[in-house]
Formats: C-alpha cells, structure tokens, sequence
C-alpha cells in the first residue's frame, strides 16, 4: 500500500483498538465450562489473518490463512469450493478435500493454511467479471476465498483481518478500512468474519469524499479513464436521498472500475460494487447503472427463488425515483423514463423467473410506480411506495411475490389492486387475509 492512501484511510475512523485489543478469556469461577454446556455464556475470540499474494503473471493468487488461538476455540474450517477455481490446498494440521469440499482439522493452538486460486473469470465473449494481468487486478473477494463454515467452541468468535503481499508500486483497495497497512473485517452477522466485496489492486488512482456519513471511496487503474470524480460529485448530491431510505446508511461505499477487458455493466456486492469505466453516469432514458448498484449496496435486499424481478425492480424504480427527487430529472422527463421502461416492458408473459431479465425489471418497475400511484391516492397522499420499502427493509427477510403483497396490504389496510394475479404472470404467492377490530 502506497503512502498516499494509506496516511487517506487514516482519516477515517480508526479501528487501532480492533487489532491492538488483547486475547481475552472468561473463566468462570467454578472453572472452564465443557464445549456442549448451556451454561456457556463466554465470548472468546481467535485471530484470523489472511495474506493474498496477488501472480500476475498467470492470473492466479496464493491465499494463506494462518489462525491463532491460545485455545483450541476453532476446531474446524470447511470450504465449499469449485476445484477448478480452488486447488492446491496444503496445511498444518488435518487437510481433506473431497469434490467440491475442503475440511482444515486445526491444531489445538492453530495453524496455516494455503491454496492458490485462478483471478480471472470471463462473464460473456471476451470480457470478465474477475481479473488479474501484469498491470492490475480486479475481482470480489469471494472468488479468492471460498464460501466458508466452521466448527468452534460455543460462543468463539473470529477477529479477522487480511494482508497483501503486491508487487512492487502496487495498491490495494478494499470494502474495508485499512489500519496500519491490512483490512481488519467485521461482519456482524456471524461468529466467523469471512472478507467479501469487491477490491482493486495495481498502481490505482483513488478519490474520496464524506456523504452524509458515509465515506465514498472511488478507485481504479491509473490510465483507464474512470470518471472519479464524477462518480463523486454525482453520488455527492443523490445519495442524500437514498439515506433517507434506509434505517442505518453504511459507513463505508467502496466503488471500483476499469475498462477493458472487464464487462460493461455494474455489479452490487457487500459494501461495494464494480461499475464499467465506460458506463455513462446517467443513460439517454433516465437510468443510472451506478445509482442501481449503489441501492443495491443501500437496501441489502436477497430474494426468494422467483422474486429478484422484486429486488432488480425497486432498485431500478428508486433509481428514476431519486433522480427526480434530487432534481436531477424533472417531472416531465421522469415520466418519460417511466413510459421508456413501460414500453421495453410490453412483451412480458413471464414474471417470475431467476435471474431477472431487461423486460422483466423494466416491466417490475411499472408495477411499482403503479402501486406508488394506489398508495397515494388512498391515502391522500400521506403515504406512498417508500412505506412498503420500509417494510421490506425491516423484515431482513428474502423477499417474495407473498412478502411484497403482505407489505403493500399492510400499507394500503387492503389488497392491493396493482397486485393481482392477472398482474403477476408465473407468479405463485398468497393474498394476505385482512384482518379487522371488531367490538
């Protein structure tokens, strides 16, 4: 990591404590409980390093993991990996890979574990959503670190952080804070922090700015005419309104490009997204690939099989939506762009289909504003699409056809006549049963 960007990341807010806090156990008084008691109720933690060492040269990476623990609190680590992606797994211990799983049995007091992984990955005819080259890398985390399950003492917990080995004049960029040079990860949903999100690493250009809370963070290849600081001033005055949508906006958006060979779209992960450096900030029809991803990255929202016309929907609803809002579009030009959606719509004979196509988004979209013109006129106005949003983002559910039908009832105190089943084709979702006071 070069100095400029890391003396930058120091500005932020510090997680110093994070690394510098001591292995700390709780002993009961009565002594160490068994693994299987109930009465359990320590929370000890286990330190997790990851090193990626990024070959340029065969588009491919080493990854380390090395594990301390002055406990045996990790017993065992299972990869789900794809062998022709993963391979060559070595390590102290106990290592087994059969098929498409690996199982790390660990020493009591921990250990090392490496394998390489192939960086480059093509998504379409001569492009890629993943890669790696002399020049620079870019590619999610994910596809260096396979999806991971582990075996621990009850209450255990990881404190997790990665590491780069670069060549020399190279960079890196993550989701992530960097503190001192590597990424400590905090994933509060699970026991084991496991990095995700997409990173960039090479000689980088990088801008950043604060936005209501949540630092902005701009990176891509030197010498790849990425807008950086259009992306910046852009999300500078529309990304105000996406926060008023969500409860808790993210501390930390990290947006990665490059041009060629990557492919020409823009894709959401964990705290990041990836955006072609060709891709226009705003499109001829009033869309924004960029503000799409980056409320994908905003609302978190998974879906159901069958339902991610729901999630690419609303992202692409809120996308015109907030361009207006922040006076990007005017009303007029709003309803054009939802008249140009509504016509690519017009062949749609199916709905509920993985993943969503062009036409089935666009087709989700005039139902949603459909349904923000319901909300509104029955209840004057007081509310619109935003409370079913609100609902949807609160359940921390994976949304469905039955999960948007409930949340629309529970806004409108009926059933939503936007909602049908005529309107839904291939859909297969239960009508709510309202319920009334009665004396």
């Amino acid at each position: 990591m070069n100095r400029t960007q890391i003396d930058a990341t120091r500005r932020e807010r510090r997680w110093s404590r994070f690394w510098a806090l001591p292995l700390v156990f709780i002993v009961a008084a009565c002594g160490v409980p068994t693994e299987d008691s109930a009465a359990q109720t320590e929370t000890s933690t286990y330190d997790v390093e990851y090193t990626i060492a990024p070959m340029p040269e065969s588009g491919e990476a080493t990854v380390t993991m090395q594990v301390r623990q002055r406990d045996p609190l990790l017993r065992e680590v299972r990869f789900a990996i794809k062998p022709e992606r993963h391979f060559d797994f070595t390590g102290d211990g106990e290592v087994q890979v059969e098929g498409d799983e690996v199982r790390w049995h660990l020493p009591d007091r921990g250990g090392e574990l490496s394998w390489r992984a192939k960086a480059r990955r093509r998504k379409g005819d001569n492009t890629y959503d993943a890669w790696l080259d002399e020049n620079w890398g870019l590619l999610r985390l994910e596809r260096l670190i396979p999806r991971t399950s582990t075996r621990a003492r009850r209450g255990a917990a990881s404190r997790t952080v990665i590491d780069f080995d670069l060549p020399d004049g190279w960079s890196v960029v993550t989701p992530y804070l960097a503190v001192d040079g590597k990424f400590p990860v905090d994933d509060t949903d699970r026991q084991f922090d496991k990095p995700s999100g997409w990173m960039v690493m090479g000689p980088l250009g990088v801008r950043w700015d604060d936005v209501g809370g949540t630092r902005i963070v701009v990176a891509g290849p030197q010498g790849n005419s990425i807008r950086r600081m259009d992306i910046v001033t852009f999300l500078n005055w529309t990304l105000p309104e996406v926060q008023r949508l969500v409860p808790e906006p993210a501390k930390r958006v990290t947006i990665v490009s490059a041009g060629e060979p990557m492919w020409r779209g823009g894709l959401a992960a964990r705290n990041s997204l990836y955006i072609h450096a060709d891709r226009p900030i705003v499109s001829e029809n009033g869309t924004s690939t960029i503000l799409h991803e980056v409320l994908h990255v905003a609302f978190g929202i998974r879906s159901r099989p069958g339902a991610d016309w729901i999630v690419e929907g609303l992202a692409e609803y809120y996308t015109v939506e907030i361009l207006n809002r922040s006076g990007g579009l005017s009303a007029e030009r709003t309803q054009r762009s939802f008249a140009s959606l509504a016509e690519w719509a017009k062949d749609v004979d199916v709905l509920c289909e993985d993943p969503s196509t062009g036409p089935q988004t666009a087709y989700a979209v005039t139902l949603f504003a459909a349904l923000d013109i319901e909300i509104r006129s029955a209840s004057g106005n007081l509310k619109n699409l935003d409370d079913v949003l609100e609902i949807l983002l609160a359940s921390r559910e994976r949304v469905s056809a039955t999960a948007l039908v409930e949340a629309a009832t529970t806004v409108l105190g009926k059933s939503p006549e936007t909602l049908r089943e005529e309107s839904l084709p291939g859909c297969e979702f239960e009508m709510p049963t309202l319920v009334t006071d009665t004396e």
